[in-house]
């Protein structure tokens, strides 16, 4: 979800935004010791998940930016408190040299309150935007700033899994792990009864195993940094200064390589999905690998880094598909159908296993690819791309 999804005109009318602004107005007043005055709130859009507003600063005794973005997450959150990644990926990224900061500057938070008050990035285009204008040349600047971006975070930020640990402990969360990793737990153990049940695909001991190992070696990785944990194009803005990002909801310190993985897919978290020209993700990736080389050179690699990529690969594509079969797939839209980005990804999913020699995980590629094409009529086995690309 991106703070910068303009929702129409403000409504200073609803209760949400009001105690949004007023919580926020007693957050800075009581961090600066005195009175800060917070006007025209506009609201930015959300999942549902929180209330995300543009506000004033009407007056304030010190210095401070004219506008700043407020984020308030209602009480009683469940188990995966986002406040609190949220909250704790801000004032882990904060403490980064400016120069190095691929985030909005975190000016106050409140556990009480479940709010953070961040520095307002202005009205950047999303890099959803990008890809689907119509200037194909701005479209692959785009991502590719996000893939060096990716890359300048995972290397600034190598190593804090105990800064982040201690802070989510302060921040009173129950648990400190990826939540992206309980779900891939979740889809290695029921995906196979899943693709038996729904699309008549009986899953090899061996690929569930190949699954299995690879999530215990991200989980024992010591290639770790901080990552947004989800992925979408919304959620990323592009400035002048590169791309930036603008969620957390689910922030977290996990394996680099599982986020590169990320880079091939694209996109693996949201099913707004299209394809990208032959080669893109390629060039994504060794951007990526530019920017993360001088803290891990191994990912200079290919023997190291590319079987790992389609570890992380198949684990991601697993778990979009537990996710579709095990509720109805709503279609997103204006986009492929969702029986078509998953069709798409399997695809790519079977072509990269057979560079890599990995026959069996290709084979059952090949049988889900075929029972997703028989259960949904997918007309296409490859995603059509985004519209700049077209």
């Amino acid at each position: 979800m991106s703070v910068e999804i303009t929702a129409g005109p403000p409504d200073t009318t609803s209760p949400e935004i009001a105690e949004a602004v007023d919580a926020a107005e007693r957050v800075l007043t009581r961090r600066l010791g005195a009175q800060v005055r917070l006007q025209d709130p506009e609201a930015l859009g959300g999942t549902g998940r929180s209330v995300v507003i543009r506000v004033r600063v009407a007056s304030s005794p010190f210095s401070m930016p004219r506008t700043l973005v407020v984020k308030r997450y209602p009480a009683g959150s469940g188990d995966r408190d986002p406040w609190a990644h949220e909250a704790v990926s801000h004032q882990l990224l904060t403490a980064l040299p400016a120069e190095e900061r691929a985030t909005p500057e975190l000016f106050a938070h409140d556990v009480t309150s479940r709010l953070v008050v961040l520095e307002d990035l202005g009205r950047a285009p999303r890099l959803s935007e990008k890809l689907h204008a119509k200037d194909a040349r701005a479209a692959e600047r785009g991502l590719l700033s996000w893939a060096h971006a990716m890359g300048r975070l995972h290397a600034t930020t190598a190593g804090r899994d105990a800064d982040f640990d201690a802070l989510m402990r302060r921040a009173g969360a129950q648990c400190c792990q990826d939540p992206i990793a309980v779900d891939v737990h979740a889809a290695i153990a029921g995906l196979p009864a899943l693709l038996e049940s729904t699309l008549g695909v009986e899953t090899s001991t061996q690929v569930t195993e190949f699954a299995a190992a690879a999530a215990r070696a991200f989980s024992t990785s010591r290639r770790r940094a901080f990552s947004p944990s989800t992925s979408c194009p919304d959620n990323h803005l592009v400035t002048s200064r590169g791309v930036r990002f603008v969620d957390f909801e689910a922030g977290c310190v996990r394996d680099i390589v599982f986020d590169a993985a990320a880079l091939r897919v694209p996109f693996p978290s949201c099913w707004c999905g299209w394809g990208l020209p032959p080669g893109m993700s390629e060039a994504m990736v060794a951007a990526w690998r530019a920017e993360v080389g001088s803290v891990w050179p191994e990912m200079d690699d290919d023997a190291i880094l590319l079987p790992r990529l389609l570890e992380a690969q198949l684990l991601w594509v697993w778990l979009a598909t537990w996710r579709a079969l095990s509720k109805p797939m709503p279609n997103v839209v204006n986009a492929p159908p969702r029986s078509v980005v998953l069709t798409g990804r399997w695809t790519r999913l079977r072509s990269d296993a057979l560079i890599l020699g990995e026959k069996t995980v290709a084979s059952h590629a090949d049988a889900v690819i075929g029972a997703l094409v028989d259960h949904y009529g997918a007309e296409v086995l490859e995603l059509p791309l985004y519209p700049a690309f077209r």
